[in-house]
């Protein structure tokens, strides 16, 4: 029977959750790196004993782990980050001029093809390359070098580029976003780049309809459609049916389209889930009931998910990458809260359940499903 293994990187150290495929029982391991903010951790699709985890301090900085025996040991990477080719500054929030400088790293995504080749998305917002499993990295500098950086600015949480999709299908095309300057597409592996935000619109900036300057919070996409792309904005779920180039709201009956999360179905391109919380302001459920809703439709008709989840007095957010979904039959989907609950559905979301309710506050959750 197929097993599934989910990556939870949390405030306080990474856990590794697995079950065989009914998902009923669970076992948990860690905490690793114990104190550390693991901002996300993700394993190679080519070779599932391969995980990489960003590990982040305010004191000590930041450091890349390596697994190759599915996270029961982890060697540290070479942190060389170094922003290359680019001079200049960026925008901060009162408009002025902000020299570019190395926090942290958002998201790891490795290679559909490789599992030495990884790339890294960092605050202050850039795209960096291994090819060599993580022992030196080098920015892909043609986003920075774009021209429109001066125009980028922080969003609440940083300067972050947070997501990144690899299109299996049209070799160099690369899909990013960065909160909050919006998303952008290579289609020559990095070299050279395009915003990809026309049809967006973002009232709290001076041009609603400005080629960047958009606070996208996540993006996603069907393998087997890499043309479709869905986003989870700074209010607004959107769609994409052209790889970006133009995008429409698919918001629909959703009581509220603030939220952070959005991801697919593993066998159905049109089914997708977002979880809503009250507003920019208040990030929390609705009524301190927490819901994750469903679209079978690719948006606008939307349903409740509610069986399993909390009814009252819970006032959790779901972060940016701490949505995935496993590729068993019955596909399962899980998330992750700053409460420190992951919940799992085995049945597509029509039930679910708590693995663990008492880590620290989840920050990132993958999943692997393991032969």
């Amino acid at each position: 029977m197929s097993r599934v293994r989910v990556l939870a990187g949390t405030r306080k150290g990474a856990f590794i959750l697995t079950a065989d495929g009914k998902r009923e029982q669970w076992d948990v391991a860690g905490p690793f790196f114990g104190g550390w903010e693991i901002y996300h951790m993700k394993g190679s699709p080519v070779d599932s004993n391969r995980i990489y985890a960003s590990q982040s301090n305010s004191w000590f900085g930041q450091l890349i782990q390596r697994s190759s025996d599915g996270g029961q040991t982890w060697e540290p990477m070479d942190n060389k980050f170094i922003y290359d080719g680019v001079p200049g500054t960026h925008q901060w929030y009162d408009g002025t001029p902000h020299p570019w400088e190395f926090k942290r790293v958002w998201h790891l995504e490795p290679s559909l093809t490789d599992p030495d080749m990884v790339y890294a998305g960092v605050e202050d917002a850039a795209l960096f390359l291994t090819r060599d499993g993580g022992k030196s990295w080098g920015e892909l500098a043609g986003l920075r070098g774009h021209g429109s950086g001066a125009h980028w600015a922080p969003g609440a949480g940083g300067m972050c580029l947070h997501s990144i999709v690899i299109d299996p299908i049209k070799s160099g095309r690369i899909f990013i976003a960065i909160s909050a300057a919006g998303a952008f597409r290579t289609d020559d592996g990095g070299a050279t780049w395009r915003p990809i935000n026309r049809g967006l619109r973002s009232d709290f900036i001076p041009d609603p309809e400005a080629e960047v300057g958009h606070c996208v919070h996540h993006l996603a996409m069907h393998p087997t459609r890499p043309e479709v792309l869905y986003m989870q904005k700074h209010w607004d779920i959107m769609r994409s049916d052209n790889a970006g180039d133009s995008w429409y709201e698919v918001s629909g009956n959703l009581p509220t389209d603030f939220g952070f999360v959005i991801d697919v179905h593993a066998h159905e391109p049109e089914t997708i889930y977002v979880v809503p919380i009250k507003s920019d302001q208040e990030h929390y459920p609705l009524d301190g009931k927490l819901r994750v809703y469903r679209s079978r439709t690719g948006g606008n008709e939307w349903e409740e998910l509610s069986r399993g989840l909390p009814e009252k007095n819970c006032y959790v957010n779901v972060l940016r990458d701490a949505m995935a979904v496993d590729s068993l039959d019955s596909c399962g989907i899980y998330f992750g809260t700053t409460g420190g609950q992951v919940y799992v559905s085995a049945d597509s979301g029509d039930s679910w359940m708590p693995i663990v309710r008492d880590l620290p506050p989840v920050v990132s959750i993958e999943v692997q499903t393991l032969k």
